[in-house]
């Protein structure tokens, strides 16, 4: 399994994944685990991806509109690129150094490295567009957080399947118990887009 942070940390909150990336690799971690860092080199995530790998992690600053510090765990929907247009394609295979990461997930499932669980651990920043280093203070304050949902999504994958009654809280039936408000619980479906913003959790 690969962890990897990217970002650019002279454009303050965008360097939110690396320094994720730096206090997981501080941080014991179950074998067969790689935490590594590619700032804005994305040519440099496929290379690692050719190691070849289970599941992929990547943290990241990404923008969907949230208040700032919202911390957010998206199943990655990888587009195929047999599927664009040969201008298109071609455009994005020119570019070597694949500077956003969807990019480089895109050339990585091209090429036949891209596993099959890949997520992204995403927060919302403040400002990325400042040069300067450092994190604004939400986004720093999002960083353990971070860190909290990778080390659960890495023991979600390390965990064999039981029939009895799961952390999480599900019934005997499978269906999730209401949370907070009728929310589900963040750790519910695969297929989700967890949101957790000041110690709530919704799912879209």
């Amino acid at each position: 399994m690969l962890v990897v942070g990217v970002g650019n940390v002279l454009n303050g909150d965008d360097g939110f994944g690396v320094e994720v990336a730096r206090k997981l690799a501080a941080r014991p971690l179950p074998a067969g685990v790689r935490v590594t860092e590619t700032g804005i080199g994305g040519i440099h995530l496929v290379h690692e991806l050719m190691e070849g790998y289970d599941a992929l992690v990547v943290v990241d600053a990404v923008d969907r509109g949230r208040p700032p510090g919202t911390v957010m765990v998206i199943e990655a929907e990888v587009l195929d690129v047999s599927e664009m247009e040969t201008t298109a394609r071609h455009d994005l295979l020119a570019d070597m150094h694949l500077a956003t990461p969807e990019r480089a997930l895109m050339v990585a499932r091209a090429v036949g490295v891209l596993p099959d669980r890949t997520v992204i651990v995403g927060c919302q920043p403040r400002q990325i567009e400042t040069l300067g280093t450092g994190l604004t203070h939400e986004v720093s304050a999002a960083v353990d957080r971070a860190v909290t949902e990778v080390e659960h999504f890495l023991s979600s994958l390390l965990t064999p399947p039981s029939k009895s009654l799961p952390p999480s809280g599900l019934p005997p039936s499978g269906l999730p118990p209401s949370g907070p408000s009728g929310l589900l619980p963040s750790n519910f479906s695969e297929q989700r887009l967890s949101i957790y913003d000041n110690g709530c959790s919704e799912k879209l």
